[in-house]
């Protein structure tokens, strides 16, 4: 090519289109990256420089952690980051999670919630290694905005002066510590809440009112179980991994009676044993909302056990599908 056509065709290089795109649209797109390219970005353009530091959403996982510089303490490193984040962000945080196996506690965890409960956390997920309690700040208790909140093993004390979450809807507790007496207070406090997930967290009392929960979900050791005002309630699942053989008995008759919008049951062999004994030859009502049946590390070697699910099986007209794991087979039917 001759140079003059060289230099014509220099002229005519297309502008930088990353530099000017317009501002929500960088924004669109940086909040679809994992925060650890999201912080990338600032070396593409001056643009984008610090567009991530508006990120309303942010995790720091074990993918972000390992990007960090691991020649320094853990304690450095989380510091490190959370120095950026109180200093370069602008706006509203809206979601955050936490969930780094290898940190263990940190002083500056409470000055990260602190921050958190004074921007508009409304989605927050904290979940620490075992072993390593996370005891709650009082500042995370103030978090007035909060709808969803997901917790692996912390430590949760209410201050005296704690009046609940009014807009939580969804709460996860995974291997938290807390006084089993404070559990109704929390969930009750909580007059919103539609969706309850409790893992290995509580190991005796249940007692639980929440007039628009509509999901249940326990893991743990049944001793006593009380579900009091869920009119709403669509679905239950109760899975009993500690039977001890000596548990109180809780009438299911008496329990599946409070739910009359319930059309998902989930049980397990020990929490059938719990109630074992405690079922008539047919349920004094007809649960007609009841639409599916998971029976999960089943055995259909026992009588009681037996006849308490074919009990059930009886007193729910509408059932549309049971399924039902043994400890050796699946047996899936469909009765639709």
């Amino acid at each position: 090519m001759p140079p003059k056509e060289k230099k014509r065709g220099s002229r005519a290089l297309a502008p930088d289109i990353l530099s000017n795109l317009p501002d929500n649209i960088i924004d669109a797109i940086v909040m679809r990256l994992p925060l650890r390219d999201a912080v990338r970005t600032s070396i593409l353009s001056k643009m984008w420089r610090y567009n991530w530091c508006r990120l309303p959403v942010w995790t720091i996982d074990q993918a972000f952690w390992d990007m960090t510089n691991n020649a320094i303490s853990p304690t450095t490193r989380f510091t490190n980051i959370i120095f950026h984040l109180l200093t370069l962000h602008v706006g509203p945080i809206s979601k955050f999670t936490l969930s780094v196996a290898t940190l263990g506690n940190c002083s500056k965890i409470d000055n990260l919630m602190y921050f958190l409960s004074r921007n508009g956390i409304q989605h927050l997920v904290l979940q620490f290694p075992r072993g390593n309690l996370y005891k709650l700040p009082s500042s995370f208790f103030t978090c007035s905005q909060i709808s969803h909140l997901s917790l692996q093993n912390c430590l949760i004390m209410f201050p005296p002066a704690f009046k609940g979450f009014e807009k939580l809807v969804s709460l996860e507790l995974c291997d938290v510590t807390i006084p089993s007496k404070f559990i109704g207070s929390l969930i009750s406090c909580c007059p919103s809440l539609e969706h309850l997930v409790l893992h290995s967290t509580i190991t005796n009392h249940i007692q639980i009112r929440a007039p628009k929960l509509k999901s249940f979900d326990f893991t743990g050791k049944l001793i006593f179980l009380s579900l009091e005002g869920v009119p709403l309630l669509e679905k239950l699942s109760l899975v009993d991994t500690g039977y001890s053989g000596k548990a109180g008995k809780c009438g299911i008759a008496k329990l599946l009676e409070s739910f009359p919008a319930l059309k998902h049951l989930h049980l397990d062999y020990f929490s059938v044993r719990f109630f074992a004994g405690e079922v008539p030859k047919m349920l004094p009502f007809a649960l007609n909302s009841l639409k599916r049946l998971h029976l999960s590390e089943f055995s259909l070697d026992e009588l009681d056990v037996a006849s308490c699910a074919f009990y059930l099986i009886k007193s729910f007209p509408f059932l549309q599908e049971i399924e039902i794991e043994s400890l050796t087979i699946l047996l899936l039917r469909d009765t639709g």
